[in-house]
């Protein structure tokens, strides 16, 4: 078999073009037409800022709790 885009000699069951990487056959997946594929959804800061606030009010009523009781 032979390379449509460089014409090298490449093996009958080749995926690419090992010489120009180029793909054999047309992919089975067409990728997303709208924005990128590698970019998340950023989380919402609420849930760390909610857990270190109570932190340090469980901190401080310990704390509290220390001097009033000992």
């Amino acid at each position: 078999m032979t390379c449509t885009h460089c014409g090298t000699e490449i093996a009958a069951k080749a995926l690419i073009c090992f010489r120009c990487g180029h793909a054999t056959t047309e992919p089975r997946v067409t990728p997303p037409a709208t924005g990128s594929i590698l970019r998340r959804r950023r989380r919402s800061p609420l849930p760390v800022v909610g857990t270190i606030l109570l932190v340090i009010l469980l901190g401080a009523l310990a704390a509290w709790w220390l001097v009033v009781c000992c």
